[in-house]
């Protein structure tokens, strides 16, 4: 049975969703959307007795007409910090499609894959506390590596829910200045939050070096206005109300946004950041393959004319 985003949403153990997209990952891809690491190509050098076969490069032996075996260097192991935003706006829609579960699970699947690949792996995200100044408190798991800080990565994210405000601009800030060395800063959100502050936080990570992935999750259900005659909205983090006639205003609305995920995209291409666009009613795997296989565009990069998000 396909992977479907209703079946990932029936799924209440998020360690068994996670494991299951992953073996999606393995059954459907073409090639690895894994992180990068181990060891890499380095040079070629002449075979020697006892050298190990499996090392040995039978295309470039027969182009030289002698054995030629691979040298390889070892990478060093990556480091990954996963941002996960828990505003009230991630909370929508209700169902399958909604975007938080959608965030969680992908955020949980991503944990798995980096642990799996013997790399290390962090969350950073806030909870409500009351007895915060703000009314939130950072969570935060210090990126280690092993299956059993896996599993403590996921009862933290299995804990965690969407409520009020989350602020964006003091967390990213924060998982910058948490990293120590170059790493990878994987942030999961709607990004409903001050554009320009949010923006410049991005920005400000890339710049210190490290390899920020921006993964924008948005559901068939925003995109346009319901359909009918007077509808109240509200907005989720605020609790402001307002009255709109729906037909007067899709239109308008539905450039609105979609002139706002544009703005994030190609704000993300200009900072060097790799941009994903994740609709929550895509198979889970998928939608994280995609993801996985984007890479940072040079800074300053343009996107030729006629193409889309």
């Amino acid at each position: 049975m396909p992977l479907t985003a209703n079946v990932v949403a029936a799924i209440d153990d998020l360690e068994l969703a996670a494991r299951l997209v992953v073996e999606g990952l393995r059954t459907g891809a073409e090639r690895s959307p894994f992180l990068g690491g181990g060891a890499e190509f380095q040079q070629h050098r002449p075979y020697q007795v006892g050298d190990d076969l499996k090392h040995v490069d039978w295309k470039a032996s027969a182009r030289h007409d002698r054995l030629l075996t691979r040298q390889l260097r070892e990478t060093t192991n990556a480091t990954v910090l996963i941002v996960l935003d828990t505003s009230a706006s991630m909370a929508f829609p209700d169902g399958p499609h909604g975007k938080f579960r959608s965030a969680q699970v992908a955020a949980a699947a991503l944990a798995y894959l980096v642990i799996e690949q013997g790399h290390a792996v962090g969350v950073l995200t806030t909870t409500p506390d009351a007895r915060a100044p703000d009314g939130t408190r950072l969570v935060y798991v210090a990126p280690r590596t092993g299956r059993a800080h896996r599993r403590a990565v996921l009862a933290a994210l299995s804990r965690l829910q969407p409520s009020a405000m989350w602020p964006a601009v003091q967390t990213l800030r924060r998982a910058s200045a948490l990293l120590r060395r170059r790493s990878v800063l994987v942030v999961l959100s709607d990004f409903y939050d001050d554009e320009a502050a949010v923006r410049r936080a991005l920005s400000e990570a890339a710049r210190r070096g490290h390899d920020v992935r921006q993964w924008q999750f948005v559901s068939p259900e925003e995109r346009t206005l319901p359909p009918g005659g007077v509808q109240e909205l509200e907005d989720l983090e605020t609790g402001a109300r307002r009255l709109v006639d729906a037909p007067t205003v899709a239109r308008a609305y539905a450039e609105a946004h979609g002139a706002f995920l544009e703005r994030c995209r190609t704000g993300a291409q200009r900072d060097g950041i790799a941009y994903a666009l994740i609709d929550t009613a895509l198979p889970p795997e998928r939608a994280l393959r995609e993801a996985l296989l984007r890479v940072p565009e040079p800074r300053g990069a343009t996107t030729p004319t006629g193409h889309g998000p």
